[in-house]
């Protein structure tokens, strides 16, 4: 019923910059949390960045002054405007959409999108 759909990553030289968007869509009736989680190769996924439907916003420490998340509550969208890339951001980014409620179901639910390629060459 609710589907993430990202867009905007590729290949970057590093210092670059790329802007990464993730859409819900479906029978949404409300989004608590939306975010972006990164999982390198070999690596256990991490969080990037959340931000709560009210604005407050927390980012991993790797990526604090670098990335900046926003949100469009309207549109069930969310952004990561990433600066400064570094190769070690080098990952597939996953949106996520956490305290889902949507329409005709119980309960709050948590989404993942089917993720992005960012590439930072040095």
């Amino acid at each position: 019923q609710v589907q993430l759909v990202e867009s905007g990553g590729g290949l970057v030289q590093a210092g670059g910059s790329l802007r990464l968007s993730c859409a819900a869509s479906g029978n949404i009736i409300r989004i608590n949390t939306m975010g972006w989680y990164r999982q390198a190769p070999g690596k256990q996924r991490e969080l990037v960045a959340v931000i709560s439907s009210d604005g407050s916003t927390n980012y991993a420490d790797s990526v604090k002054g670098r990335f900046t998340i926003s949100r469009d509550n309207a549109k069930n969208t969310v952004y990561l405007q990433m600066t400064s890339l570094k190769p070690e951001d080098t990952a597939v980014y996953y949106c996520n959409a956490d305290g889902v409620v949507v329409n005709s179901l119980l309960g709050k639910y948590r989404y993942w999108g089917q993720g992005t390629q960012v590439t930072v060459s040095s």
